[in-house]
């Protein structure tokens, strides 16, 4: 049986793999990387092949993932090479569109893009995927079969994969978490008591959002009377700029992507 081969073992891989074991994915894990303590690490805790040789990991190779820095891909295809067998692969890199991938190991190598969440260490994940043309109908399902398996998968268009990028990340929920937890020290409540809040307050609010099926007008305009604290917290958050804050912010992720490219 060929392989799913991770080339870079960091973060990312290793939440995919824990997602995926947790998830009983049956196909060979291989994981290639310059550095045998991360090889030896996934080896230990996920069962992975840990492979040194780059190209013995990717002629293994039945789904080729690029799991390295967007500033490493280009460096990591040169020593890859062109390869001669039809090959799907996927790469993680933000901002490296398909445009540039193409040219990259040969004609015989189809090009996806995906935007896998670390949260998909749990199956709770979320992921992007986008697709070059011609990418075969077989190896799109394999694809989207792979990530499923780490929970939801969409699939948009490549001019929308910038957006996605600087939106979908878990940071967002824990940036948020420890500002509304420290905002409330500081107001007074115990730390334990405040990250227990604010986890309230943001967690079970955004599950409840997403498993009622109620429209987010309606629980916003549930959960703050008009008049009320909360609908006067949010007035006051509105006042300060809160919503151009996260627009000028994302902006900015924006422009960091493109620039690491």
């Amino acid at each position: 049986m060929t392989a799913t081969v991770f080339l870079g073992g960091g973060r990312i891989t290793s939440a995919l793999v824990a997602g995926l074991r947790l998830a009983g994915y049956a196909r060979p894990i291989v994981v290639h990387d310059r550095h045998p303590r991360k090889l030896q690490q996934l080896k230990r805790q996920y069962g992975v092949t840990a492979e040194p040789d780059l190209q013995r990991a990717v002629a293994q190779a039945g789904l080729l993932v690029v799991a390295v820095r967007p500033d490493s891909v280009g460096a990591l295809l040169q020593q890859v090479g062109q390869l001669r067998r039809s090959l799907p692969a996927v790469s993680l890199a933000a901002g490296i569109p398909l445009s540039r991938l193409h040219a990259r190991l040969g004609p015989a190598v189809h090009w996806a893009r995906a935007m896998p969440s670390p949260v998909c260490r749990t199956a709770r994940g979320l992921t992007a995927v986008t697709f070059d043309r011609g990418f075969p109908a077989a190896s799109k399902r394999m694809v989207r079969r792979l990530f499923a398996r780490l929970g939801q998968v969409i699939e948009i268009p490549e001019s929308r994969f910038d957006a996605f990028t600087v939106t979908y990340s878990s940071s967002h929920g824990y940036h948020a978490l420890a500002a509304l937890a420290g905002a409330a020290q500081r107001l007074g409540l115990d730390r334990r008591s405040a990250l227990t809040a604010a986890a309230h307050a943001l967690g079970d609010g955004v599950v409840t959002w997403r498993e009622g099926k109620i429209p987010l007008h309606r629980l916003l305009h549930e959960a703050a009377t008009p008049g009320g604290v909360a609908a006067t917290v949010m007035s006051a958050m509105d006042e300060a700029g809160y919503g151009r804050i996260v627009e000028r912010a994302l902006r900015k992720g924006i422009a960091h992507a493109r620039r690491m490219t």
